[in-house]
């Protein structure tokens, strides 16, 4: 397993992770708002949400310039910004932070793409190790349901259409997430996991979160509310 930086900080991380599909950001931004009413400090942090790559993401993606090595690596930049600036600050300040997708998504997504899992796991041990990586585990055939029935559009590199799949777009994607679910899966036992069956009602899904949640953060100091961080775009 890859080694990664302990978290040595008074506060507490927690990630969501999962296809597209799993309903994990609607987990998410319910835990977040139950921690925020109860008094926490709590910050949220999404996957690619750094400006200081923005406009080089677009760049490639809209001229459609992104090999799988290059993508890979302005991801990991796009995460060390969000670790130094988003996620070790908090941190240290004894809130809790919750990211939608965290490095594991990497290595679903870029192993996915043919990139050498080693390497790619070796490019993020500057990371954080969260304190619980939750995984929303879910069917293929549901999560495809989910979102191509209410998804209007699919985009380019969200299909997997870079590494010639299918010159279809939504049978690209369908082989993509695939892919990528099978990566999930592997990681289950490798990086501990803790599973969350998606197909179960919303509110039963979310009891189970917080149950687990709650057991590592009775030792942390509630905030007056006007502590808490919202980033500007939150998680939908």
């Amino acid at each position: 397993m890859a080694q990664f930086l302990e978290n040595n900080y008074p506060g507490k991380l927690f990630i969501v992770e999962g296809i597209d599909g799993s309903g994990k950001s609607t987990q998410l931004k319910l835990l977040h708002q139950w921690l925020q009413h109860d008094g926490y400090g709590v910050f949220l942090s999404e996957w690619n949400s750094s400006p200081l790559v923005k406009a080089t993401t677009k760049h490639g993606k809209s001229n459609q310039l992104l090999t799988p090595t290059t993508f890979s690596l302005i991801h990991a930049t796009d995460f060390a910004d969000r670790i130094e600036n988003e996620i070790i600050p908090p941190l240290k300040a004894g809130a809790v932070v919750l990211a939608d997708r965290y490095f594991y998504t990497a290595f679903a997504r870029d192993v996915a793409r043919g990139v050498d899992p080693k390497w790619v796991r070796k490019l993020y041990r500057f990371a954080v190790e969260p304190t619980i990586p939750f995984y929303f585990k879910v069917p293929l055939d549901v999560a495809l349901d989910r979102i191509l029935g209410n998804r209007a559009e699919i985009k380019f590199y969200e299909a997997g259409m870079d590494i010639g799949l299918s010159s279809d777009i939504r049978e690209s994607f369908k082989l993509f997430q695939e892919k990528i679910l099978s990566e999930y899966e592997k990681m289950i036992e490798e990086f501990g996991f803790t599973v969350i069956d998606a197909t179960l009602p919303i509110n039963i899904q979310q009891k189970k979160v917080r149950e687990i949640v709650l057991k590592k953060i009775k030792e942390l100091k509630k905030f007056p509310k006007s502590y808490n961080i919202v980033p500007k775009d939150s998680v939908s």
